[in-house]
């Protein structure tokens, strides 16, 4: 038996409707972090890089999504809003990070080349590995729509409504985001 839009659409409204009722929310809630926390980690562990920073990061953005269910207004899918509020938790990390560590704009990949290797929860190989890498070298933007689009296969769409970008802008640092990767790749054919 298969799910429908409709059925999912359903639920979703049915969630909303008990998150925003307060005497379901904390069953709610509880749903909602089983249903979306896995995907939640991997979208802000691909920002961050670091498994135990992911998980400050994850802590907070499910904070902030519990504290501000009130503002939901529906104009998005949850799934899109808190996407949206992990998106910008890793973000506002990462600025923290460079200034703790006082990391030059000029090398923030330099960091997180460091975080990839020296990570202990990596349990890819050498092609998953230098994947990783180059992506770390991508400026901010093309890697935060490259890895929308191809790790989580994200509509350009709900992308857009993620990052307030452009369908079209989008598109474009996906296509620049491919040509440096492969370009990356193409260093260690020699």
């Amino acid at each position: 038996m298969s799910v429908t839009v409709n059925d999912k659409q359903a639920d979703e409204q049915k969630l909303i409707a008990d998150l925003k009722n307060p005497d379901t929310r904390r069953a709610a809630y509880t749903r909602l972090v089983t249903a979306y926390q896995e995907q939640l980690y991997w979208q802000i562990r691909k920002l961050v890089i670091n498994h135990d920073d992911t998980a400050d990061v994850l802590q907070n953005t499910l904070l902030k999504v519990w504290q501000n269910l009130d503002s939901f207004r529906g104009d998005s899918k949850l799934a899109t809003w808190m996407y949206t509020i992990a998106h910008n938790e890793a973000l506002n990390f990462l600025t923290k990070m460079q200034a703790e560590r006082e990391l030059t704009l000029d090398d923030p990949e330099g960091y997180m080349q460091n975080q990839i290797e020296g990570d202990k929860y990596f349990d890819g190989d050498e092609t998953q590995k230098r994947l990783l890498q180059a992506i770390a070298t991508l400026p901010a933007k093309q890697r935060q729509v490259f890895n929308m689009r191809y790790y989580d296969e994200m509509p350009y769409e709900d992308i857009s409504s993620i990052l307030g970008t452009s369908v079209g802008a989008l598109k474009a640092s996906y296509h620049f985001a491919v040509e440096k990767i492969t370009a990356y790749f193409k260093r260690f054919e020699d």
